[in-house]
């Protein structure tokens, strides 16, 4: 009697662990920020469905660039500032990639391109404050 019962405790046993392994999810989806993105990188953040990509064309040199950089950055990592779409933020500097900047035709510094599916929505050029920034995003 006690070998069919360790027989049958043994063959339960993987059975009982798998019943036991739980799959966690959450609702809050990932914000991705790649700082300094080359053509490649652009291009690989752009596949990205169900999500707007903030495109932030920079330069060192830029003294709004400088303004504008942290607050991007602080919209788009909260979460309270979200109308349900995540935002995902790339930086672009265009004295290192000055044929990207070529190809989206950025005259001015800053100007952040908003994309969604890989489609290009629209855009704003200048430091922004934080609340036109958001009112811009909930056009989005």
């Amino acid at each position: 009697m006690s070998l069919t019962r360790s027989t049958t405790i043994r063959s339960l046993l993987p059975a009982l662990a798998q019943s036991r392994s739980r799959h966690f999810s959450s609702s809050i989806q990932r914000r991705l920020h790649v700082f300094n993105a080359d053509q490649k990188k652009l291009d690989e953040c752009l596949q990205v469905k169900d999500k707007v990509v903030l495109v932030d064309f920079y330069a060192d040199w830029c003294g709004p660039c400088k303004v504008l950089s942290p607050v991007l950055e602080k919209i788009t990592s909260d979460p309270s500032h979200t109308d349900g779409t995540p935002y995902d933020l790339v930086t672009v500097d265009t004295d290192v990639e000055v044929e990207l900047a070529q190809k989206y035709k950025i005259r001015s510094l800053p100007t952040v391109l908003a994309f969604r599916d890989g489609k290009y929505i629209t855009h704003f050029i200048g430091a922004l404050p934080e609340p036109k920034i958001k009112e811009f995003l909930k056009q989005l």
